[in-house]
C-alpha cells in the first residue's frame, strides 16, 4: 500500500506518514526536485493551507500548489484512491478543507483527518482503517504489517 505525501518545512506531516508504516513517497517540496510520478494506486496525505479562509476570504486555496501540480499529472491522477488531510481545528470549518478539495475533483473518497501531526490514536485508527479496506479502496494490503 502506497502513501503519497506533502509536508512542509516543518515536517509534521512527513512524521505522521513515517508512523503509519507503509511504504510511501513524498511530493517534492521545491520546484527544483525532481516531480514524483507514481505508478501504483495510492492514498493521498495532504496538509490544509490558510485556515480560517471561509471566514476572511483572504486565503482561499487550501491544497498546497506543489499538490496541484502533483495531481495535474493525468498519471498520478489515475491513480489516487483516497485522501486523507491534516489541519488545525483553529481553522474552523475549514479544518481539513484540503481533503474537501482533492476528494470532489477527484472522485475519491475523504476518508480521515487529523490535527497537525496528529496523535497515536489517529495514527493506529488510519493504519487500521486503511488495513480493512483496502481491497474496496483498490489498495494492494501489504504481505506483513509493520
Amino acid at each position: 500500500m502506497l502513501i503519497v505525501y506533502f509536508s512542509s518545512a516543518t515536517e509534521n506531516t512527513h512524521r505522521f506518514v513515517h508512523k503509519l508504516g507503509f511504504p510511501s513517497a513524498r511530493i517534492p517540496l521545491r520546484r527544483t526536485e525532481e516531480p514524483l510520478r507514481v505508478n501504483e494506486p495510492y492514498v493521498l496525505v495532504c496538509p490544509t493551507y490558510g485556515g480560517g479562509a471561509s471566514i476572511s476570504h483572504q486565503n482561499s486555496r487550501p491544497v498546497p500548489t506543489q499538490v496541484i501540480r502533483f495531481l495535474n499529472d493525468e498519471r498520478n491522477r489515475s491513480f489516487i484512491r483516497a485522501v486523507v488531510s491534516s489541519g488545525n481545528t483553529n481553522f474552523g470549518t475549514d479544518y481539513g478543507k484540503a481533503g474537501d478539495v482533492i476528494a470532489a475533483k477527484c472522485h475519491v473518497p475523504y476518508v480521515y483527518r487529523f490535527e497537525l501531526l496528529g496523535t497515536p490514536e489517529d495514527v493506529e485508527t488510519l493504519r487500521e482503517g486503511l488495513l480493512s479496506n483496502a481491497e474496496a479502496l483498490g489498495l494492494q494490503a501489504p504481505l506483513t504489517a509493520a
